[in-house]
């Protein structure tokens, strides 16, 4: 199965990524999400943006087929 890069928004403007094997974004979005697999974030830093979500981004650091989870 391939491994996915996940973009987590939270924390008053920080973002942080992990990587989780699935066999597709949409489901590793989910799985991380729902929290059912273990995972360790990485801080990458400071962003501005209005609400948290979390979503599968490929090396661009672009969503992954534009699914999204938490607020838009």
């Amino acid at each position: 199965m391939p491994i996915f890069k996940i973009l987590s928004r939270v924390d008053a403007y920080v973002d942080y990524t992990t990587e989780v094997e699935a066999g597709s974004a949409e489901e590793a979005v989910d799985l991380v999400y729902e929290g059912h697999v273990p995972v360790e974030w990485s801080s990458q830093g400071v962003v501005e943006f209005d609400a948290v979500r979390m979503s599968a981004v490929n090396e661009d650091g672009e969503d992954i087929d534009g699914y999204t989870r938490g607020k838009g």
